[in-house]
């Protein structure tokens, strides 16, 4: 998802207010089959004080296996054409969260 708050990465600003997606956009994103969500903001689900310890986003996506990459920058510069996006994990086993590195072939 490409909502442009990666211009407040690394700054105050990137962890206020940020953007995530809606329930009804979880719902969407599940029941058309996707196999993974990325969001150029700090977290994918709502993360203010009003849904404190709640993670809906998280819940429906992990449950039918659609991977989570949070984070992401630089999806302006895309092509509107798309790229292939790979992440790539460290290889280990038994966590839930961990860093990849993520990039975008941009085709000729």
């Amino acid at each position: 998802m490409h909502t442009g708050w990666d211009r407040h990465f690394d700054t105050p600003a990137y962890s206020e207010n940020a953007p995530y997606l809606t329930p009804e956009g979880v719902a969407h994103l599940a029941a058309q089959g996707v196999l993974l969500v990325g969001i150029d903001a700090q977290n994918i689900d709502d993360t203010s004080s009003a849904t404190a310890g709640e993670r809906p986003a998280h819940s429906t996506f992990l449950a039918h296996g659609i991977h989570i990459v949070e984070h992401l920058t630089n999806l302006g510069e895309l092509p509107a054409g798309g790229a292939l996006f790979t992440a790539v994990p460290p290889k280990f086993e038994g966590t839930g969260t961990f860093t990849v590195r993520a990039f975008a072939k941009v085709p000729a």
